[in-house]
């Protein structure tokens, strides 16, 4: 999963609506502003764009902890993925966890996932062919919510979850209050996400 360590991602806008036909509900992007302790730490971006019969998903992520005004800790993250319907045709990451370097490529061949990833402290690339029905830990997907395995965004391994469907929240937005459902992620995945009725994920904890 994409390290957060334990930041409250919120909301802050929901760009124009997309019409009826379009596979999503968001529109053209979404952004979201990163907090810990309370402080904002940085930013967590999504776009969202057609290719033809496709659509391009791209993600940037940027945050820098400050301890007395020192940055102790930063995290830049960026991927791209494209789908065909519900299937992932591929999956590709960057990520520098303050310091640390991670790839990853993924890509549908044969009905499997080819996943080539490369993580700090390992000489070269590591290969793997998984599921090609395994979708990326990247936030937005509600349909990760009924899942049982997920691919980590940033390390490209497979990992178990358990997903509970909890009570319905309101959601402040810089677009208004917006009513949606807590799921709890369990197993390698532990985190707390937030859908809204149209499946849109509203804020992450």
């Amino acid at each position: 999963m994409i390290r957060l360590i334990a930041f409250a991602t919120m909301l802050v806008s929901i760009c124009s609506a997309v019409a009826a036909a379009e596979p999503l509900a968001y529109g053209s992007q979404l952004t979201f502003a990163a907090y810990r302790n309370g402080q904002p730490i940085g930013s967590h971006r999504l776009s969202f764009d057609k290719d033809g019969d496709r659509l391009v998903v791209t993600t940037s992520i940027e945050l820098a902890v400050k301890v007395v005004g020192i940055t102790a800790y930063r995290y830049t993250y960026r991927g791209r993925e494209i789908w065909l319907g519900k299937e992932l045709v591929s999956f590709d990451s960057s990520t520098d966890d303050d310091g640390k370097p991670y790839a990853v490529r993924a890509s549908r061949d044969n009905g499997q996932l080819r996943v080539e990833r490369t993580t700090p402290g390992t000489a070269g690339q590591a290969r793997e062919a998984l599921p090609a029905d395994l979708l990326p830990s990247t936030h937005w997907n509600v349909r990760q919510a009924s899942q049982g395995f997920l691919l980590n965004a940033q390390k490209g391994t497979r990992e178990r979850i358990t997903v509970a469907a909890g009570g319905r929240e309101n959601v402040r937005t810089l677009s208004g209050v917006i009513a949606a459902t807590r799921y709890r992620y369990d197993g390698d995945v532990r985190m707390d996400q937030w859908f809204d009725d149209r499946g849109r994920w509203v804020r992450s904890r």
